[in-house]
């Protein structure tokens, strides 16, 4: 859909900064958003500088109090009328996301739903941070209870605006903290549009929405007043975050980037194989996922059949196309810059003696040239040393390698800094709980890919994270132990 073909009433209505309960226009300015399947501007979205950032911090200090002491149930009733919100408006919120990002509209039709979800689920455990007691003996109780953390800044990711920006408010407020979350300067639309829909759903001041840039993240980072700082990004930007909140000694949780591992054992089921492997790398996001698997270790006696088959699928599965067609099954690149550093990778891999199986370059689709588009791509005799195999490509490239022994096998899979997910393909039940033993990730699937469920908690190791989502380990992220010992007379 082209800027001249968007329906009046589509892009959010209010383009300000969201907090304190009213829109306030930004004192940092404005910069325009585009559509990167065309490569043409679609609106203008506000930019936070640090004054901004600091009125909407106070703004959400200033409602904490009374939100703490809001019962847990009575803020699980806010929750659950915030999903019923996503879910009466997912479809227009998948067509925003769908103009602003460039995933598919047929994928982002899942994502409201999901954030939904969540809401629901974390509402569900609003009376769930708990205290114990434990015994001192006669003359003393003492006992602990779980507090709120106080002004809560979540920084999400361009990938999946809209869902993380909704999900990511549910275990904190459920936990009675005020949140302020921070729009991808990639994609902004949805979160505005997130902003008119549920905000007036709170007190003035308990969910605070912002867009910006560089300065935006930094002064959110730094801000005295935000007691935990939350980011899902890549690598470099959670160091940078990591060392900002170091110098207040202030706690974060990150859900950063992966170079995550399918491994197929010779016993693999050959046909779920192939659409493990290539559902698993996210192809319907052009690869930009942090949990895509991304390097497909094969062994050697069905390393040549599952390759071949895997080639010839992929480009009929998914093929690039415009992101808001509902027969869309693969979308664009998020923006000119991702596009040039997947280019850079792919490059690197046939500078480096990497065989390449198929795509490897922009689609020769006329209706495409415009955008940022990439086909899906397919690289063989990937050796460990190569950039490929140790570099997060967040596109649409997937490498495959060749194993024999599974001491090496091993040794290369957990051999890069990252350790998010992990997905393992065997019929034999001791050979899959011992791989998912020796894989070094947070995240482990046997039999299958990509797919994430409600409760179980998600995170990282290494470069991959720190923390746990989408669980209760999510909501005690947001809480503080305070120990109370009463002497009786």
């Amino acid at each position: 859909m082209r800027a001249r073909d968007i329906p009046a009433g589509m892009l959010p209505e209010r383009r300000g900064l969201y907090y304190g309960g009213a829109w306030h226009p930004p004192r940092g300015g404005w910069a325009e958003t585009i559509n990167p399947a065309y490569d043409e501007a679609i609106a203008t979205a506000p930019v936070a500088d640090a004054s901004d950032v600091d009125a909407a911090v106070r703004a959400a200090h200033a409602a904490f109090p009374a939100w703490a002491a809001t019962p847990p149930l009575k803020r699980a009733g806010a929750l659950r009328q915030a999903a019923e919100t996503l879910r009466a408006h997912a479809s227009e919120l998948a067509c925003l996301d769908a103009l602003n990002n460039g995933n598919p509209i047929s994928a982002l039709a899942l994502d409201a739903g999901f954030a939904a979800d969540c809401l629901d689920y974390f509402a569900g455990l609003a009376s769930e941070a708990k205290g114990e007691t434990l015994p001192m003996g006669d003359g003393n109780l003492n006992y602990t209870v779980r507090e709120p953390m106080g002004v809560i800044a979540r920084i999400v990711a361009y990938n999946h605006p809209l869902m993380f920006a909704a999900a990511r408010l549910a275990a904190p407020l459920a936990a009675g903290n005020t949140v302020v979350i921070k729009a991808p300067d990639q994609a902004p639309l949805s979160t505005l549009r997130l902003a008119e829909l549920v905000g007036g759903l709170f007190p003035p001041g308990v969910v605070n929405f912002l867009c910006g840039q560089r300065e935006c993240g930094e002064a959110l980072t730094r801000h005295p007043l935000v007691r935990k700082i939350t980011l899902i990004g890549g690598v470099p930007t959670g160091q940078a975050v990591m060392k900002v909140a170091a110098e207040d000694l202030k706690p974060v949780l990150l859900e950063l980037g992966g170079k995550n591992a399918l491994v197929a054992y010779p016993d693999a089921d050959r046909d779920k194989l192939v659409d493990g492997i290539i559902g698993g790398m996210n192809f319907a996001w052009s690869g930009q996922s942090c949990g895509s698997t991304s390097r497909v270790f094969l062994h050697e006696s069905l390393h040549d059949e599952i390759l071949e088959r895997v080639a010839r699928l992929l480009p009929r599965r998914h093929r690039p196309g415009i992101p808001t067609d509902p027969e869309t099954t693969m979308g664009s690149l998020v923006s000119r810059a991702q596009l040039q550093k997947v280019r850079g990778l792919v490059d690197a891999a046939l500078s480096e003696g990497a065989r390449l199986v198929c795509g490897g370059k922009q689609p020769d689709d006329s209706c495409l040239r415009d955008g940022f588009f990439f086909e899906p791509t397919l690289f063989a005799d990937v050796q460990p040393h190569m950039r490929l195999a140790r570099e997060e490509v967040f596109g649409p490239v997937v490498a495959f390698f060749k194993w024999r022994d599974e001491d090496t096998l091993f040794e290369t899979v957990n051999g890069v800094p990252f350790g998010l997910t992990g997905s393992i393909w065997t019929r034999d039940v001791n050979t899959a709980h011992r791989a998912a033993r020796r894989m070094q990730t947070g995240y482990v699937w046997i039999n299958n890919s990509s797919q994430h469920f409600l409760g179980a908690p998600f995170g990282g190791v290494k470069q991959s994270g720190i923390g746990r989502e989408e669980c209760l380990a999510e909501l005690l992220e947001f809480t503080y132990t305070k120990n109370i010992n009463l002497k009786l007379a």
